[in-house]
């Protein structure tokens, strides 16, 4: 499997936390602790601080220098979503695409549209990998 240099591993945790930047934009530490609560996602004043102050560590999300600081999402979800889908790929199918393709096509209910995208995406790979030979 090829990665991209801008996929983004989150953590699950990490993943809700992001979700919520996503989603609501910048937050001071206040508003994401109130929001994430909210969310029915019960956690500790000190441990938001942490685990926003963490993501902020590992360039995911910048805090401002104002005060209160806002803290804002600099990854993408595609990134992140590129980067989980990655690991999930990883570790359910050693990296191979076909069984995790065969599960999601006949376990699943395609509608048309979905059958004529994933063609032109079969199309395009296959496009791909003429051109690495």
């Amino acid at each position: 499997m090829t990665k991209s240099k801008k996929a983004v591993h989150l953590s699950p945790g990490e993943m809700e936390l992001m979700s919520m930047l996503w989603e609501k934009g910048p937050l001071t530490l206040a508003e994401a602790h109130q929001t994430f609560n909210d969310y029915g996602n019960s956690i500790a004043y000190p441990t938001m601080q942490t685990r926003l102050n963490r993501l902020a560590a590992k360039g995911l999300v910048t805090k401002s220098e104002q005060r209160p600081a806002l803290y804002q999402a600099v990854a993408t979800q595609s990134q992140a979503t590129e980067g989980y889908l990655g690991q999930v790929l990883e570790k359910l199918t050693s990296g191979k695409v076909v069984p995790l393709m065969k599960h999601l096509i006949t376990e699943r209910t395609l509608t048309p549209d979905e059958v004529k995208e994933l063609k032109k995406l079969l199309d395009a790979a296959e496009q791909n990998s003429r051109k690495g030979k």
